[in-house]
C-alpha cells in the first residue's frame, strides 16, 4: 500500500474515485423511501458500484437512519453495522462508502434527510465551519491532537456534540492508500473484519497499536486526540470525517472527504463535493473559500 508522495496523475485518480463515491450516494439518496431499511440502502450502494465494475472496497457500505445518525445506543463495534432500522419522513440519513477503483481509494460520508429536516440543515452549516477550521489549522501546522481538541471546542460553542469520538480509536481522520494490483492483495481484500478488508484492517490497527506503544518511533495512520497524534500534520492523503450531533442524540450529521497534506501546505482534493455545492447554493458558505492555495502546484505530498 502506498500512502504518500503522490504525483498529479495519482491525485486525479483519487479524485475520480471520490467523485464516483459521491455519485453513488446521491443516486441512492434519490431512491430513499419511507419504510426502506439501512440494509436495503447499503445494498443499493453496493449494487451501484458493482454495475460500474467496482468489486473492491476499503470498507462495506454503512447507512444510519434517525437517531442512529447520532450514534445513539451504539456501544459495540457491531452496532455500527447497517441494521433493519426503517426510514421515516423527516428522518436524518448518513451514507458512508469507500470504493477502490484501479487501486485508488476513496472514503466518503454524506448527510441528508428524507423530506427535509431543519436540524440537519443546522448541523450541515456547522460542518462547513469545521471544514474551514480544519484546513486552516493544518496549514498553521498545529498538531493533529491540538486540532482535534480545538474542534471539540468549536462544536461545544454551537451546543453540539462530538460523535467521531465514538468511532473505533476515536478517529477524526485516517490515511487513504493506493493499493497494489497484486492478485494476493485483491484476494485478501475480499475477506472482511467489521466490514473492512482484511489487509486494510490489519495494517491500520497494527500500525496504530505500535504508535500507541511507542509514538516517538511509529507514526499512526489514524488521527485522534491521543498522544500518538501529538505531532505536526503528516504529508499524505487523509479521509477527514467530522461527525456531530444535537445534545439529545436525536440528529447527527457528517461529511467525509480527502484532505491533501504536503510538507508545507494542505488543500482539499476536490471543492465540488456535494456538501460544498449545497452550502454555496443555500448561502451557508462563501464560494470564495473554494480556491485552495496549492491547486496550481504538482500536488505531491513531499
Amino acid at each position: 500500500m502506498k500512502f504518500d508522495r503522490f504525483d498529479l496523475a495519482e491525485l486525479q485518480g483519487f479524485r475520480a474515485t471520490q467523485r464516483l463515491a459521491y455519485d453513488c450516494v446521491q443516486a441512492v439518496e434519490a431512491q430513499l423511501r419511507p419504510g426502506m431499511t439501512e440494509l436495503e440502502a447499503c445494498a443499493l450502494m453496493k449494487s451501484y458500484l458493482t454495475e460500474r465494475g467496482i468489486d473492491q472496497m476499503f470498507h462495506e457500505p454503512f447507512a444510519w437512519f434517525g437517531d442512529r445518525t447520532a450514534f445513539r445506543d451504539i456501544l459495540r463495534d457491531q452496532d455500527f453495522l447497517p441494521s433493519d432500522r426503517r426510514l421515516e419522513k423527516g428522518m436524518p440519513v448518513i451514507l458512508d462508502i469507500a470504493p477502490i477503483r484501479e487501486g485508488y481509494t476513496a472514503d466518503i460520508g454524506f448527510s441528508t434527510s428524507l423530506g427535509g429536516n431543519e436540524e440537519v440543515d443546522r448541523l450541515q452549516q456547522v460542518l462547513m465551519e469545521a471544514r474551514d477550521f480544519i484546513l486552516q489549522s493544518v496549514r498553521a501546522r498545529k498538531t493533529f491532537r491540538q486540532i482535534y481538541r480545538e474542534l471539540d471546542g468549536l462544536l461545544a460553542s454551537h451546543g453540539l456534540l462530538n460523535v467521531h469520538r465514538a468511532y473505533p480509536e476515536r478517529v477524526l481522520a485516517h490515511r487513504v492508500f493506493r493499493y497494489e494490483h497484486s492478485r494476493a492483495q485483491q484476494f485478501l481484500q475480499r475477506f472482511r473484519v467489521m466490514g473492512f478488508g482484511l489487509p486494510s484492517y490489519v495494517y491500520v490497527l497494527g500500525k496504530s497499536a505500535l504508535a500507541r506503544l511507542a509514538p516517538r518511533w511509529f507514526e499512526s495512520p489514524l488521527w485522534n486526540d491521543g498522544p500518538e497524534s501529538d505531532h505536526a500534520p503528516s504529508p499524505g492523503l487523509w479521509a477527514v470525517e467530522p461527525h456531530l450531533a444535537t445534545p439529545n442524540y436525536r440528529v447527527g450529521a457528517k461529511w467525509e472527504e480527502i484532505l491533501v497534506v504536503t510538507a508545507d501546505d494542505a488543500y482539499w482534493l476536490d471543492e465540488e463535493v456535494p456538501h460544498c455545492l449545497l452550502a454555496r447554493r443555500k448561502g451557508w458558505w462563501p464560494a470564495a473559500k473554494a480556491a485552495p492555495r496549492a491547486r496550481n502546484r504538482e500536488g505531491a505530498p513531499a
